[in-house]
């Protein structure tokens, strides 16, 4: 006989499509309740560039002589046909990022750079693990800072959705949340494959022993099962908008057709893979270019699918380390420190490079070799969460780190 579920373990459960459950866009059915006090803080959303993307390439310091000299064939120019664009000071956006340039001129993109964990942390795994859990040096945390985030009362059905295959470190935790790795794909089959999985759905439900668990997983029954597939398609995109083609365009057109169906999302996730660049990375052609190109690409078509919509929504972009400055003996960059992120969307100061960044000098490096985290990355984070969502405890969401006066990043 299998020991009874615990909450958490049913709430990470109905997350989790290697389960082999198929959620539904039945939840759809009773997200339409969303409360105006929740409607009015508007979306967060985050985008995780798996694998350590590098910074300097991202927002390289164009007018730093060390950033030229520690990058013989990887340094981007300042000026020529394949130079960086201008941004202020001595920075410049990544070609491929070209798509972001409008964003920038309007006032809506900010860029920080030199962000990272307060202490260096070389491995993938534990990196992303600290930067998602909220709690950095702290392995046993069970839960992750934008899950923490949300109120403890039941909200929405989708109230909290990663848009990707897994539920990421994130938005593990109490308050439910769902991951689908298509908006078509989240719905329970008809035929012999739905019954299964209802089957399967029922019988982990019928598992669990805590009063408040079979409450929330009732719910959750329920909604799937006003499944409706006319609703769905009527999920579209409310303008006619290009997205790239990879993996990151199809998640962020379907999380515009979930913004605009105004189903009561209050947190939305999702990522973009392949920045672990230790060899050929390129400069302003190759590897890291064309994810460039794709991040660029996708961001743009998102904001312009949203519209108006995107004053109500907040993007953040960010990674779990930098590179090193100097490049290496392949021509790529090593697992790093600090690096880039991105804030983009409603009542963002944008137009500016936030925080904290010196000459690339070995002597202010950390360690003699990388972009120090200047910023510790819960500091913006912190910065947003009380723009969308007002009121959230700091000290619950990033327990024991006290945020340093603001960035000004908001309006």
């Amino acid at each position: 006989m299998n020991p009874p579920l615990t909450r958490r373990q049913l709430l990470r459960a109905l997350g989790a499509t290697a389960a082999g459950l198929s959620l539904a866009p039945g939840f759809l059915g009773r997200v339409l309740a969303s409360s105006p006090r929740r409607a009015a803080r508007g979306t967060l959303v985050t985008v995780f560039l798996r694998g350590g993307a590098d910074g300097l390439s991202l927002v390289p310091p164009v007018e730093d002589a060390a950033y030229h000299r520690a990058r013989p064939s990887l340094a981007l120019k300042g000026q020529g046909p394949e130079a960086a664009l201008k941004l202020a000071g001595p920075f410049g956006l990544h070609p491929g990022l070209a798509a972001l340039m409008p964003l920038w001129r309007e006032g809506q993109l900010a860029v920080l750079h030199g962000v990272g964990l307060p202490e260096p942390v070389r491995s993938h795994f534990d990196a992303q693990d600290f930067v998602e859990s909220g709690t950095p040096g702290r392995k046993a945390t069970p839960d992750g800072w934008l899950n923490r985030s949300l109120d403890e009362e039941e909200g929405a059905a989708l109230r909290a959705v990663a848009l990707q295959p897994t539920l990421p470190r994130a938005l593990f935790g109490d308050a439910g949340a769902v991951a689908m790795g298509r908006l078509e794909e989240f719905r329970l089959r008809g035929g012999r494959r739905g019954e299964g999985a209802t089957r399967g759905f029922s019988a982990l439900y019928a598992g669990a022993v805590d009063q408040a668990l079979r409450t929330t997983g009732q719910g959750a029954f329920e909604a799937m099962s006003l499944l409706d597939e006319d609703r769905l398609a009527k999920l579209s995109s409310r303008a006619q908008v290009d997205y790239p083609k990879g993996q990151l365009g199809p998640r962020l057109r379907d999380l515009a057709r979930l913004i605009h169906g105004e189903v009561g999302l209050e947190v939305a996730a999702t990522e973009l893979g392949g920045w672990d660049t230790h060899a050929a990375q390129g400069a302003a052609t190759g590897a890291f270019a064309n994810r460039c190109r794709e991040l660029g690409g996708a961001l743009a078509a998102f904001a312009k699918d949203l519209g108006p919509r995107l004053e109500q929504v907040t993007v953040v972009v960010l990674t779990e380390f930098g590179r090193t400055v100097r490049e290496n003996g392949s021509r790529g960059t090593d697992h790093g420190v600090g690096s880039a992120m991105f804030v983009l969307g409603g009542g963002v100061k944008g137009g500016k490079v936030y925080g904290r960044f010196e000459p690339l000098e070995t002597d202010r490096l950390q360690d003699g070799r990388d972009v120090p985290a200047w910023t510790d990355v819960r500091a913006p984070l912190a910065e947003v969460l009380r723009v969308r969502r007002p009121g959230v405890a700091l000290d619950k969401v990033f327990p024991g780190f006290t945020p340093p006066p603001e960035l000004g990043l908001f309006g």
